[in-house]
């Protein structure tokens, strides 16, 4: 199997965690995908409609996407189902938390665009706060709502952890840990995880 993409993207991570997790690491090659904000990428274009990453090309050539996609078709091609049990509502607990996580790093990746990718005097202010906030608001949740399941390994769990990583990576200046000291308890030890080191962010 294919994986396109790159670590320093929280959604490639979250699926190439998931691999390491549930023993697949050698059966699935990171294939770097230059991907910029404002240029598309042909192959990713072949695989996708979408032209985003990741995408994961399987054994028998099918592309699958986006990120929440893959990391379940890595769970079944592994065989596991404690990272997200066939249990209903267990199973939904663990896609909303996912879900969540998701969204963190949707609001991340958005003022990372916003503050450091647009041009110079094209920003826009009000849309800058409104990121800030969702970032706030997430880990609000986080922190009071989901420590219980983020004491587990499972999908949910690692989203979080990639989610959080990139964060730090990209907006550490937010110094999100003082008001969030059990969540930053959970991602330091989350981040000792052999699956996390393996699979670092570029630099760290």
């Amino acid at each position: 199997m294919k994986l396109y993409g790159a670590l320093n993207s929280p959604y490639v991570r979250m699926c190439m965690v998931t691999a390491l997790e549930v023993g697949l690491d050698q059966r699935v090659e990171l294939v770097k995908a230059d991907l910029t904000f404002v240029q598309t990428n042909k192959q990713l274009e072949r695989l996708s409609a979408l032209g985003k990453i990741p995408v994961l090309e399987t054994d028998h050539g099918h592309p699958i996407f986006d990120s929440r996609v893959i990391m379940e078709y890595l769970c079944h091609a592994g065989g596991n189902k404690a990272l997200l049990p066939d249990d209903g509502v267990k199973r939904f607990r663990i896609l909303t938390l996912l879900a969540l996580a998701q969204g963190l790093s949707d609001a991340t990746v958005g003022l990372r665009i916003e503050t450091a990718a647009r041009p110079k005097g094209l920003q826009w202010a009000e849309l800058e706060e409104r990121l800030k906030s969702r970032i706030s608001a997430c880990l609000d949740e986080l922190e009071t709502q989901w420590l219980k399941d983020l004491s587990e390994i499972n999908l949910g769990s690692i989203a979080t952890a990639c989610s959080l990583g990139y964060l730090d990576f990209r907006h550490g200046w937010l110094d999100w840990r003082k008001s969030h000291s059990s969540l930053a308890h959970f991602a330091e030890n989350f981040y000792a995880r052999d699956s996390m080191i393996t699979a670092a962010l570029p630099g760290a």
